[in-house]
């Protein structure tokens, strides 16, 4: 499937007059088709950016997606997780979905799982190769989108800000937390005592579960 195949599709998917109902099928429908592949195909995410720019509909029904599709993340096998992950980072490094979605990610010990974790990394870093580490930390400190990382770069306790650098760091995106990370330097000595004596207890070293 070539760049010509994906924008003949799209022109004539636009042309069917579909019910609301059917446009959100389309969407789960591509998306499914998507995952089932033994590697990651492209003319998927070409195909889908193509509809978001026709109708905006269609960027709210891939929204809903993948809303969903990380809800139940763990459903799914590192082959299909992989698929899933290129896809919406292809979506959101063209901008045809917004990048407000990335709000339904939590990255603490506690809110993420062993596959939310790869999807999380293998996402952060096609969004790295697409748009280059300069460009993404641009886009991700800019403060008029920092509501919608938030929950991703939390900083309410030292030990939610240490996992996601480390997270970051050991994932080889590292580049992204330096503004954070002198953050974390000017914390409380005391929050930090509280963050290294968490640690202990857990008896977990956090580095190694998303590798």
């Amino acid at each position: 499937m070539s760049s010509v195949d994906f924008e003949e599709a799209g022109h004539k998917l636009a042309e069917i007059k579909l019910e609301p109902a059917q446009e959100m099928e389309l969407c789960i429908m591509l998306l499914e088709c998507c995952s089932q592949e033994r590697t990651y195909l492209p003319y998927y995410g070409l195909l889908a950016q193509r509809l978001c720019l026709i109708n905006k509909v269609y960027r709210k029904n891939f929204e809903k997606c993948f809303a969903k599709q990380y809800s139940m993340i763990d459903r799914l096998d590192t082959n299909k997780l992989g698929n899933v992950a290129n896809f919406f980072a292809h979506l959101l490094a063209t901008d045809a979905l917004p990048w407000h979605v990335l709000a339904y990610i939590r990255l603490t010990e506690e809110d993420t799982t062993s596959s939310s974790r790869i999807f999380i990394k293998i996402l952060f870093h096609e969004l790295s190769d697409h748009l280059g580490i300069r460009q993404l930390n641009k886009r991700l400190s800019d403060p008029k989108m920092k509501d919608y990382f938030d929950s991703i770069f939390l900083m309410d306790h030292p030990k939610n800000t240490r996992f996601w650098i480390n997270f970051f760091t050991s994932i080889g995106l590292g580049g992204i937390t330096e503004t954070l990370r002198e953050y974390l330097q000017t914390m409380p000595a005391m929050q930090q005592q509280k963050s290294e004596s968490s640690s202990d207890e857990s008896g977990r070293n956090p580095n190694k579960w998303w590798k």
